[in-house]
């Protein structure tokens, strides 16, 4: 009998770590502890010292693991700075609902460019823009961008909500700009969520097919991008990828976008998954007993969206609406994939 409900177990996320990543993430885990020492009350320098040794170690850590490209680790030097100020003002809680939605579209810009634009090529793709200015002629203007049409126009865009939601609108936005063809990702959107009453030993990841919408024609052989800004402990998206190959499907590659990754996330996903590469502006050392990222920046679909009531959860629907004019204008043609997903199913 069919069954609406996929439920992963943290136990089974553990099986795919080697012993030498257990005891990489043991090793920085323990740092991480006695960093901790340093924050009540907080002493500067000690904190500083400390987030500098752990930074190289994990960089030491992700040179044996090609998958996971952590902005800070693979780019220019001169980058590393804009990246350092987008997650301080992601990470600040005074940053407020608007703010923090403006650095979250900061960040998907730069992971999309690490991805996609920075390698040099000589393949290239020109825009031709009409301009206002009509004196003596109509005047146009010509842009030169890379030909990376071969890399995005065979991208369907996974969703995991709900804090994923605009993550992914903005991904395809950048994948339609940078299209020669103007190409749209398709949406698949999955309902999947984490028992929150468990800790991170025996944490469940449940993903609800009654209230998925995904076409699963629309996902074999294609590069599938999931963009979430938080990857704590990798297990929603190994549900999801695992699911959908239990269902026969192949996909050509997986790219997984966040803005802050735990280490432990990173790892787990690139050893579970095949062809699947992680890309991260930022890493983070380690998770709490809850499975929360530390430092971390909080709960990012709250922050995006804002908080849903227990009584009146939104619908993917409301959740769009909320969103407002400036965003649906912006974003309209997402939006419309999106709605097309959702109301034709």
């Amino acid at each position: 009998m069919a069954t609406d409900k996929i439920i992963l177990k943290a136990e089974d996320l553990d099986g795919y770590l080697t012993r030498q990543d257990k005891l990489d993430l043991e090793k920085i885990e323990t740092m991480y502890q006695e960093t901790l020492h340093a924050f009540d009350p907080v002493d500067r320098e000690k904190v500083i010292e400390q987030f500098d040794k752990i930074g190289h170690a994990m960089q030491e850590i992700c040179a044996s693991h090609p998958a996971i490209q952590v902005f800070s680790f693979v780019t220019e030097e001169g980058a590393h700075a804009e990246a350092s100020r987008v997650i301080a003002k992601l990470r600040d809680v005074n940053t407020g609902h608007q703010e923090f939605m403006y650095y979250s579209q900061r960040a998907y810009e730069m992971l999309f460019r690490m991805a996609f634009t920075d390698q040099h090529s000589d393949r290239k793709n020109y825009i031709t823009v009409k301009t206002p200015v009509t004196s003596p002629v109509q005047n146009y203007a010509v842009h030169k961008i890379p030909d990376i049409d071969d890399k995005i126009e065979n991208s369907v865009m996974c969703v995991m909500l709900r804090g994923a939601l605009l993550p992914s609108m903005i991904m395809s936005k950048e994948i339609e700009e940078y299209s020669s063809h103007s190409y749209v990702t398709p949406f698949a959107l999955f309902k999947i969520n984490r028992d929150d009453r468990k800790h991170e030993s025996d944490m469940e990841y449940i993903l609800n097919l009654k209230n998925s919408f995904f076409n699963l024609e629309e996902l074999d052989g294609k590069d599938l991008i999931f963009a979430d800004p938080m990857n704590a402990t990798g297990g929603s998206l190994v549900t999801v990828v695992k699911y959908l190959q239990s269902q026969g499907i192949k996909p050509k590659s997986i790219k997984f976008f966040n803005v802050i990754s735990a280490l432990k996330g990173s790892i787990r996903v690139t050893r579970a998954l095949e062809n699947c590469t992680c890309y991260t502006l930022w890493l983070d050392p380690a998770l709490n007993t809850s499975a929360y990222i530390m430092p971390g920046l909080g709960d990012a679909g709250d922050r995006i969206n804002g908080c849903d009531t227990r009584e009146s959860p939104r619908n993917i629907i409301q959740l769009i609406a909320d969103y407002g004019s400036n965003i649906a204008g912006l974003y309209r043609s997402q939006l419309f994939k999106v709605e097309q997903t959702v109301l034709g199913k």
